[in-house]
């Protein structure tokens, strides 16, 4: 980590949940399914609330459904450690499923590996009721400061 970027945030969950309300209101459209809880230093938890229309067959959460969470979590460590540049996007993600979820609060707990000018990489790990359900790495592109 380079010195001139420390971990530290530049906004809190809810000014995160506010900016992805508006900059992406189809993400929770009518439900806050998916939000911010905590933004820490290097890190940030997003939680899923899982009802009905994240199961399914056999009530379980479904693979896109945590895909996106891990992403979400990605999200919000970039805007929440880079500043409120909505047009971050994701570069890549890996996830690796390893139980099963059920209706009701998922979390994903995310760190940030590197955070560089351009590129930020982070690891997420998902879980529900002290159990590991996913692991996730990724990575997302930061566009340019204007001046830069």
């Amino acid at each position: 980590m380079s010195k001139h970027r420390e971990l530290t945030p530049v906004m809190g969950a809810e000014e995160v949940n506010r900016l992805i309300g508006q900059a992406f209101p189809q993400l929770n459209r009518d439900h806050r399914s998916y939000h911010a809880v905590e933004v820490f230093p290097g890190g940030c938890t997003v939680r899923l609330d899982a009802d009905e229309r994240h199961l399914r067959p056999g009530d379980t959460v479904s693979g896109p459904a945590l895909f996106t969470l891990a992403d979400i979590g990605g999200y919000v460590c970039v805007l929440s450690h880079s500043g409120p540049d909505a047009l971050s996007v994701t570069t890549n993600i890996n996830i690796n499923f390893m139980r099963k979820a059920v209706a009701g609060p998922v979390d994903g707990r995310c760190k940030i590996l590197k955070l560089g000018r351009s590129l930020m990489v982070y690891d997420c790990e998902i879980t529900q009721n002290g159990q590991t359900i996913a692991h996730a790495t990724g990575t997302y592109s930061i566009p340019p400061k204007p001046g830069s």
